[in-house]
């Protein structure tokens, strides 16, 4: 659900902390001298040496892997375990959630009801959610499509928080009337930006195009055709074998209930997955059955934005992220197709090669584990790349940094920056700029590209090997009004901050700075704590706590847009959005995502 793989800023910081800690115990094993086409043995080998490294050094519980040549599984396999109390190893038929990994099932189920001519792609959302809208400050009267929905260009909101993990969900077809005061974070096709909410909705269309109540719909559609035993779209993952147990920093959890179904309910296991593996390299067919046409596939693995300016060189196809940056990096194979998912405490990454026919998918049921699912996924088929094509990653050149830009040029970068991690800042220093996120600093230094790349010290003393990471350039561009923050390796590019500027605050506002906490949580599983609303350096800023995605602070910056409304400042996921001042019973509260927010006394 909450897309932590895509987005470079967290990926920084989980890479400057395992590089930290990192040093492995044991050897690999020894590379043959000569790779044999088709002999995965050593890729076996290998891949299954560093699961363990990598499961040891983040206290990953369970993982499950397959790996997929064409119509083949050539491997599948679970390491540590599925119940530890129980002592049950994982296993290639373990089931775990797979978080947004489901939307890909949700958009396939979608444009099988296009093929039946039952959906259209471009027809607006509420002609089949009559009952659907948001409100807009915009004035655009661009509508919400399908296609704007599977492409996370919808402007609408990444989610409706109350309610979406919860003892007893409601339906999704309760969704529009929970949001009906909701306000559209962006126009339509403006910028991509992230949102299970909308991938819910679109679960509600396939829901009334069908006739059916979704899960039902996805079990006949797509699930039973596909032979996916034990696999089912549900609120809730079974409490007994052969689901996983869920863990978080080696303790056992409960996963809660989820009503965003189409956007995170599938429980599935690895040798699940591979059959949907399969039928995306066979171009919609699996075992004789199609259970969609090789054109409307291609179609979804189309890049679908690339007229959309905000986006700089980021793709995405319908449902499917495309090409990868920030952990998902493989080169000489054609298009990189990939989704990554998380719950609150299940991690997954599938990734598919469509051109060599090659795929994996990695599953895991601890919530430290998404960079291990990540760097699994992509050196499994970097190896299998390799043997099967004889294709190798290309040889890294050297990156040379020193004096590259001038005083004024680094002096251009310095401010405020909201980023999917939170405000960051950029202030020049001799020679490189400090930049400060998460309550961590670290420099970027220019190099001869006139970009800037990454540097950590350990204790401010000790530069470390970044590796990869360590080689993307950071640069500025201004598009369409708005000073953007990117960072690129070769042809591939992704926004990672907006440059904000201090706006005036209205006495109203200021008087309602301070803490405060959520009065209508009820049964749900809150994933934020220890809320405050504060200025700083003529910021309005948000600032919170997640307890259960590593417990760091963060802050975001609001911008009010009248003495009772105030908008987060900056693109893509989360922000946009809309915080409203409201009166109940005589109080004044904040509301935001469904949640009523008191000050504390």
């Amino acid at each position: 659900m909450r897309q932590i793989s895509a987005t470079v800023t967290r990926y920084v910081l989980g890479i400057m902390i395992s590089v930290a800690l990192s040093g492995c115990a044991t050897s690999p094993p020894v590379r043959p001298a000569t790779l044999v086409p088709g002999e995965y043995g050593y890729l076996k080998q290998q891949i299954s040496w560093l699961i363990r490294q990598e499961m040891a050094k983040s206290n990953v519980q369970g993982l499950s892997i397959a790996l997929v040549d064409d119509q083949q599984v050539v491997w599948s396999e679970g390491f540590g375990f599925a119940d530890r109390a129980a002592q049950t190893p994982a296993s290639g038929d373990t089931v775990y959630r797979v978080g947004s990994v489901s939307k890909l099932f949700t958009c396939l189920a979608a444009m099988q009801l296009v093929e039946q001519g039952r959906l259209e792609l471009d027809r607006p959302l509420t002609t089949y959610i009559p009952d659907f809208s948001l409100r807009s400050r915009s004035g655009t009267t661009a509508p919400i499509t399908l296609r704007s929905i599977m492409t996370h260009h919808s402007g609408i909101p990444s989610d409706y928080q109350k309610g979406m993990w919860t003892q007893q969900p409601q339906p999704i077809s309760t969704l529009p009337t929970l949001i009906r005061d909701e306000y559209a974070a962006f126009p339509p096709n403006t910028v991509f930006s992230y949102s299970n909410l909308g991938m819910s909705l679109l679960g509600l269309a396939v829901q009334n195009a069908s006739g059916q109540e979704f899960s039902r719909y996805l079990q006949q559609a797509v699930l039973l055709p596909l032979g996916m035993q034990h696999a089912a779209f549900s609120a809730a993952i079974a409490t007994q074998a052969p689901a996983a147990k869920a863990y978080r920093n080696g303790e056992e959890k409960t996963e809660p209930p989820l009503r965003d179904i189409p956007a995170g309910g599938l429980n599935a296991s690895v040798n699940n997955m591979s059959r949907f593996i399969r039928m995306i390299l066979a171009e919609g067919e699996l075992d004789g059955q199609r259970l969609i046409k090789a054109e409307t596939l291609q179609e979804m693995l189309r890049s679908q934005n690339r007229d959309v300016a905000l986006d700089q060189g980021f793709r995405i196809g319908l449902g499917w992220m495309l090409d990868g940056l920030g952990g998902i990096n493989i080169k000489n194979a054609g298009t990189v197709a990939h989704h990554s998912g998380a719950t609150i405490y299940h991690r997954a990454q599938l990734v598919v090669l469509p051109k060599v026919k090659l795929g994996v998918v990695v599953l895991s049921n601890s919530s430290s584990a998404q960079q291990v699912v990540n760097s699994i996924s992509t050196e499994a088929l970097r190896l299998a790349l390799e043997i099967k094509t004889g294709r190798k990653q290309p040889e890294q050149e050297p990156v040379v940094s020193g004096e590259f830009l001038t005083p004024d040029e680094l002096e251009a970068y310095q401010g405020s920056y909201a980023t999917m991690a939170g405000l960051g800042r950029l202030s020049p220093r001799s020679g490189y700029l400090k930049a400060e996120l998460m309550d961590r600093s670290f420099r970027l230094v220019p190099r001869q590209d006139k970009k800037l790349q990454l540097q950590y010290r350990l204790l401010g003393l000790f530069p470390l090997d970044l590796g990869e990471l360590g080689r993307y350039g950071i640069s500025r561009a201004t598009v369409n009004g708005h000073e953007l923050l990117k960072v690129a390796d070769g042809e591939q590019e992704l926004v990672i901050g907006e440059k904000v500027m201090p706006v005036p605050v209205s006495e109203a506002w200021r008087q309602r700075t301070g803490s405060y906490r959520i009065s209508n949580a009820g049964a749900d599983t809150v994933l934020v704590s220890d809320i405050e609303l504060r200025l700083e350096n003529g910021f309005l800023l948000v600032e919170y706590t997640l307890p259960e995605f590593g417990g760091g602070r963060t802050s975001s910056v609001i911008r009010p847009v009248s003495d009772h409304e105030a908008v987060f400042t900056g693109l893509w996921r989360g922000m946009g959005e809309t915080i409203r001042v409201i009166n109940e019973n005589g109080t004044e509260q904040l509301s935001f995502s469904g949640y009523r927010l008191e000050k504390a006394p």
